[in-house]
């Protein structure tokens, strides 16, 4: 249930007209963007100047969303981004909760500010830095919180198609086509809105799914070729070395999803896979897991990251080979 009072003065804030910036996570996935913009069209229609900064760029298979050539990327355009920040009287904060998610380059720039914080997001352990805070761990996808949110606020008759397509990716993409646990009845119902909005589901899910490159299918069978089973600990892990992306022309976007393989393995119930980043001196981390296994608190406890207790990311400094050894001598000890 939604605090009444919040809903009851966010009404009143954006009753007239304000400057908005509306923020996603850096490397935004389809719930990232399919909030962001899915809000970004609804409060357009209330007469606010209202603009997306995304941190850094996102993926490809993301740029057929409506509104996606007007987002502004913080890391290719730092000045027009900035000053836009610094002009907002309301920034939205959607599918993270810890002004860190943005990266190094943008998170000073936010703590600097002093807008009207609000989050909308459905991660655990959120941060204390809004104003108000929409914050659900029962939702599958920010997108399924962002349109019971917007019905609070008595806005869902300004879903539009193009905002339903929007919330639509969001939600399909976060709950695994409608696999995963958190899918409810609920769930069900938000979409059934969204397609009597007049949404093609069969259009967005080729958007999403059937884009594959030659080279991503290349570069799949690289990392499944990487893949190692543990079946002791039932766990297993893939790994991509920098090398190896560059050999198959890696584009942002290209290993979505590659994290799963390693799930639909019979007798696992927890993942990992890693990935070589030189330029950003890190190597990324994405866990998955099944049943009661809490990846949310290993990446926490292990790896600086933090998610779901299912789907959670992390990072490490140390080396590829160092941080591998690093997860198996863990898992080792004790698995999540």
């Amino acid at each position: 249930m939604m605090n009444q009072s919040d809903i009851k003065e966010v009404k009143a804030l954006i009753s007239s007209t304000k400057k908005i910036s509306i923020i996603p996570h850096r490397n935004p996935d389809g719930d990232a963007m399919g909030s962001t913009l899915g809000l970004y069209h609804v409060l357009k229609q209330l007469g606010h100047d209202v603009q997306v900064v995304s941190p850094n760029a996102f993926p490809d298979f993301l740029a057929w969303m409506p509104g996606s050539d007007q987002v502004i990327v913080f890391e290719e355009n730092k000045k027009k981004a900035t000053e836009c920040l610094q002009q907002s009287d309301i920034i939205f904060t959607l599918d993270f909760n810890v002004l860190s998610r943005t990266g190094d380059a943008m998170t000073p720039v936010l703590e600097s500010l002093t807008p009207i914080y609000i989050m909308v997001d459905h991660h655990q352990m959120p941060a204390s830095y809004a104003s108000y805070t929409f914050s659900d761990t029962a939702y599958g996808s920010t997108c399924e919180l962002l349109y019971m949110l917007l019905q609070e606020l008595e806005l869902d008759s300004l879903i539009h198609e193009d905002a339903a397509r929007c919330i639509y990716t969001g939600i399909v993409t976060d709950s695994g086509s409608f696999r995963f646990p958190k899918t409810t009845a609920q769930t069900h119902r938000v979409v059934a809105a969204l397609l009597d909005k007049g949404i093609d589901n069969p259009e967005i899910h080729n958007a999403l799914f059937n884009n594959s490159s030659y080279h991503r299918l290349q570069l799949l069978g690289c990392a499944l070729q990487n893949m190692v089973v543990l079946p002791e600990h039932r766990a297993s892990y893939l790994y991509l070395t920098e090398s190896q992306l560059n050999q198959f022309h890696h584009k942002k976007g290209d290993t979505e999803g590659f994290v799963n393989y390693g799930l639909s393995i019979d007798g696992i119930d927890f993942t990992a896979f890693f990935t070589e980043n030189k330029e950003e001196g890190i190597i990324k981390i994405s866990f998955r897991s099944q049943g009661n296994v809490d990846v949310n608190e290993f990446a926490r406890t292990h790896f600086e990251g933090g998610g779901h207790i299912n789907a959670a990311g992390g990072k490490s400094l140390l080396s590829l080979a160092d941080t591998i050894k690093k997860f198996t001598q863990i898992i080792a000890q004790s698995k999540p």
